[in-house]
C-alpha cells in the first residue's frame, strides 16, 4: 500500500502557513541539503528531492488545495479505524498534471506524487521536456531586479554563471540547464526582497515625497529618489497634500524589452512647520484673514 506523504511536516510548517512561511522554511532547507553542500551523500539527495517535491506542491494554490482535500479525507479515514484500503485513485487526474521527461520522473518524483498529481510525457526536444522538479529560490533586492545581474552557482563540481535579467519579479523562474542533480536542470525562482521606499505594482513603481507647506503654496522642486539616481520634480503653486504625479519611464523595465519602462507614481507629502518664528506667525495670522 502506498504511503501518505506529509508536505508540511517535510517542509516543518503548520498546515495553515503562509507562503511566505513556505518559502522561508523551503530556502532553509533546500540550502542545508542541496547536492553541491553534500557531494555523494544519497540521503541528503533524497531529502533534497523530497523537499523539492513538498514545495512544488505547497507553493502551487491550486495544487495545495487539492493536496490539503486529500490531506483531511484521509486523516478523516485514519480517525475511523483505517477500514480497508484508501481510496488514492478518486484522487488523480489533476487538471493537466505535471509535466516532465518520462525517463526523468522516477528520479525526481515519488509515487504518491505522480498517483496524486499525474504525470504527463512530451516527446524530446519539446519546450516543455526538461523537468521542473528542482528549484531553488534566488533572493534579490529591487535594485539588482532594476539592473539586471549575474550570478556564478556551483553545480556538480563546476562553476555556471546565470544571467538574471533587468526586470524580473518576485516568481519569476530562471532556468539553469544541467544545474541540478544527476545533471538535471535547475530552476532559480527570484524573490525579490522589499524596498522600503517604493512600492512596486507590475512594472510600475510608488513612492512618496515631501515639500515644505510654502512650496505646496508657492511652487517649487521636490527631490525624488527614483532606482536610477534622484530628479527634481516641479510643484506648481497651489499643490494639495496627497496630490499624486506621474514621471514617465521611471519605473521598473519590461522584462522582455528592457528599453520599455513602467512608471513612477509620486505621492505628495506636505510637511507643517511645528514650531514658528514671531514673525512667520504673525504674517500667517494676517494671510489667514484673508478671503480666496
Amino acid at each position: 500500500m502506498m504511503d501518505y506523504k506529509d508536505y508540511y511536516k517535510i517542509l516543518g510548517v503548520e498546515r495553515k502557513a503562509s507562503e511566505a512561511e513556505i518559502r522561508k522554511a523551503y530556502r532553509k532547507l533546500a540550502m542545508q541539503y542541496h547536492p553541491d553542500r553534500n557531494p555523494e551523500d544519497k540521503q541528503a539527495e533524497e531529502r533534497f528531492k523530497e523537499i523539492n517535491e513538498a514545495y512544488q506542491v505547497l507553493s502551487d494554490p491550486q495544487k495545495r488545495v487539492h493536496y490539503d482535500r486529500l490531506g483531511s479525507d484521509y486523516s478523516n479515514w485514519q480517525r475511523r479505524g483505517a477500514p480497508g484500503d484508501f481510496n488514492w485513485d478518486q484522487y488523480g487526474g489533476f487538471p493537466g498534471g505535471t509535466r516532465v521527461n518520462p525517463d526523468e520522473m522516477q528520479d525526481i518524483f515519488s509515487d504518491f506524487f505522480r498517483t496524486i498529481f499525474g504525470i504527463r510525457g512530451e516527446e524530446p526536444g519539446s519546450r516543455h521536456s526538461q523537468a521542473q522538479g528542482y528549484q531553488q529560490e534566488l533572493e534579490i533586492s529591487l535594485d539588482v531586479a532594476y539592473k539586471g545581474t549575474t550570478r556564478v552557482l556551483q553545480s556538480n563540481g563546476k562553476q555556471k554563471q546565470v544571467r538574471i535579467p533587468a526586470g524580473v519579479r518576485t516568481g519569476s523562474k530562471v532556468r539553469v540547464a544541467g544545474a541540478g542533480p544527476n545533471g538535471l536542470d535547475l530552476y532559480l525562482i527570484v524573490d525579490v526582497k522589499d524596498d522600503k521606499r517604493f512600492e512596486r505594482r507590475g512594472d510600475d513603481l510608488h513612492t512618496t515625497a515631501t515639500v515644505s507647506v510654502f512650496t505646496a503654496i508657492f511652487g517649487g522642486e521636490a527631490d525624488v529618489e527614483t532606482l536610477n539616481g534622484k530628479v527634481k520634480l516641479n510643484i506648481p503653486a497651489g499643490t494639495q497634500p496627497e496630490q499624486v504625479f506621474r514621471l514617465s519611464g521611471r519605473g521598473m523595465p519590461h522584462v522582455k524589452n528592457i528599453n520599455e519602462k513602467g512608471d513612477l507614481y509620486v505621492r505628495l507629502k506636505v510637511q507643517i512647520p511645528k514650531y514658528l518664528s514671531a514673525k512667520q506667525r504673525e504674517l500667517l495670522d494676517e494671510a489667514s484673514r484673508l478671503k480666496f
